[in-house]
């Protein structure tokens, strides 16, 4: 089994290179994943389900140009 790599709101921003409230309203959509967990510190995604939405919603976003 593979590890398991979770993203909190902060690191789906900065993959989708948005501000903090666009980052919001992109998670808010009813076609965002679900999260994987709700922490106190806030919402985690699994970070694959994370990229399967963005390759379906953002595909000028691939992996390629990721940093």
């Amino acid at each position: 089994m593979g590890k398991l790599v979770l993203m909190g709101a902060g690191e789906i921003r900065r993959r989708l290179n948005v501000s903090r409230q666009r980052a919001y309203q992109i998670i808010t959509r009813k076609d965002f994943p679900d999260p994987y967990q709700v922490l106190e510190m806030g919402k985690v995604w699994d970070a694959a389900d994370v990229e399967r939405w963005i390759k379906a919603h953002r595909p000028h976003l691939d992996d390629e140009d990721r940093p």
